[in-house]
């Protein structure tokens, strides 16, 4: 089925989150924390900690670090004790909003994320209030070099929920939260490793937005994501790419 472009808007959200690669190491840190923390240190038992170590790889957090990581979710090292917790609202122009956060200071947190909303001209809302358009998704994004039919194929005897063409020929291949790892290793197998892949929260729609208020959504993504807490932002808003420049 076709789709709206991908590529580019990918590519510009990697450069952004390249600018801020301390706090990017930090967060996938505290990821793979928690990971084994909830799990266990075993990647083969445990899918969160390995697409957590998988996403901090792709990002070339030293190897080192990423051991450290393991070993203190695992109780092996001590170390800072982090929850998860998300928070859900809107912010400019109605956009429903999710941001998942790994804290050891809830109420720091909780006024970080409430500023950003406030003087963004949103607002927090309470827990369920937009997490039932959003569900759980695995996405393996392929760049408009790949070979349309030989992907689809590939995904489809992976066990993929969807494959989406877009615009700009990028492919992507949608897979059951809970599948995600298997799908993606079932692809990889086949020789078919993605250039961007993750396990995302997606809207069921989206809303396309003009250039003003697509700056007022990605002023306040960009807001949220400079605390050290925020881990991951999703929200149900269609960015044009010319935003982004």
């Amino acid at each position: 089925m076709a789709g709206h472009s991908k590529w580019a808007n990918i590519q510009h959200r990697k450069k952004a989150q390249d600018a801020k690669r301390g706090k990017l190491f930090t967060r996938l840190i505290r990821e793979i924390v928690v990971a084994a923390k909830t799990g266990g240190s075993d990647l083969d038992a445990n899918p969160s900690l390995r697409t957590a170590v998988d996403k901090a790889k792709s990002q070339s957090v030293p190897k080192d670090a990423i051991e450290r990581a393991v070993k203190r979710g695992a109780g092996e090292l001590d170390g800072s004790d982090f929850e998860e917790i998300r928070y859900e609202g809107y912010g400019p122009a109605g956009i429903a909003f999710i941001v998942d956060c790994l804290s050891d200071n809830r109420n720091r947190t909780v006024a970080e994320v409430r500023h950003a909303f406030s003087k963004s001209g949103g607002n927090l809302g309470q827990s369920g209030s937009v997490a039932y358009m959003f569900s759980s998704v695995g996405v393996l994004l392929y760049s408009p070099e790949h070979d349309e039919d030989s992907i689809m194929e590939g995904a489809l005897e992976a066990g993929a929920e969807d494959v989406i063409v877009d615009e700009d020929g990028s492919i992507e291949v949608l897979t059951a939260g809970e599948e995600y790892v298997s799908v993606k290793q079932a692809m990889i197998d086949a020789g078919f490793e993605p250039d961007e892949s993750d396990l995302t929260m997606r809207a069921s729609t989206n809303t396309e937005l003009n250039i003003d208020d697509a700056g007022k959504v990605l002023r306040l993504v960009d807001m949220l994501e400079s605390s050290d807490d925020v881990q991951e932002v999703y929200y149900n808003a269609e960015i044009p790419e010319e935003a982004y420049d």
